[in-house]
């Protein structure tokens, strides 16, 4: 477990697992468990998307998610909101500040004109991925695919849009160690990518590697940040609750 970054509990502790620049994950999260991930040298972008583990048509919404809390990016006390007004997750912790919403992932074409041809068979564990390929991967694992490759966050990337709504990828915004902590509010189905972000200009292909580590949280009380954000968090997190009843 990677006290040294964070420590948590040891007897909540679940399972820890570092992944690599580039790859992809997916893996369902119980209701009340967390996962932290954790930028482990500054360069990470980890796409993700979220479905109801219990019926998969329920999922991530990202218009809704923005427009209920009156943001453009994601932190701590932010929540993600389904298509069904529910919560998925709740962000509890969040040392890196801001979190993409709105550019999407790579694909193929994008990544082999800004890095060139890397393939598996000249390669190997350091070919060129892409995340939207990753992503559809680890759809596939649970019978999913294209149409079910909504709009995702970017967790660890910062962008800016200046007075003419061009968008800018933030180069100083990563930092070593920074860390996220989601806490699950359903059983929720978690589909990662750490493939880098469709606009960071720097020229080499060296996506950070992430560490996720999953522990069992302490449930959301009365006075909890993520509920009381605002009205509109109370109302998902009722329309949640119920569900459990």
């Amino acid at each position: 477990m990677a006290q040294h970054l964070h420590p948590l509990p040891p007897e909540r502790f679940l399972w820890e697992e570092r992944l690599p620049g580039g790859c992809h994950w997916s893996g369902v999260m119980r209701r009340g468990s967390a996962l932290r991930l954790t930028d482990l040298d500054g360069r990470a972008n980890v796409a993700a998307l979220f479905f109801n583990a219990d019926e998969k048509l329920e999922r991530y919404n990202m218009a809704d998610t923005l427009k209920a809390q009156h943001t453009a990016y994601l932190t701590a006390g932010h929540v993600c909101y389904s298509d069904m007004g529910r919560v998925l997750c709740s962000i509890v912790r969040d040392t890196s500040g801001w979190h993409d919403t709105v550019c999407g992932v790579a694909d193929a074409a994008l990544v082999r004109a800004k890095y060139g041809v890397a393939t598996y068979q000249t390669h190997r564990n350091a070919m060129h991925r892409n995340g939207r390929d990753g992503l559809l991967i680890e759809l596939g694992k649970w019978g999913l695919g294209k149409r079910d490759l909504v709009p995702n966050v970017n967790f660890f990337s910062r962008v800016m849009a200046d007075e003419e709504g061009r968008l800018t990828f933030d180069l100083g915004h990563g930092k070593a160690g920074a860390c996220v902590d989601l806490r699950f509010e359903m059983n929720v189905l978690v589909v990662l990518s750490a493939a880098p972000h469709p606009l960071d200009p720097r020229p080499d292909y060296a996506p950070g590697d992430v560490m996720l580590t999953a522990w069992r949280a302490d449930p959301p009380g009365p006075d909890d940040r993520c509920r009381n954000h605002c009205p509109e968090s109370q109302r998902g997190f009722y329309l949640t609750e119920i569900l459990f009843r």
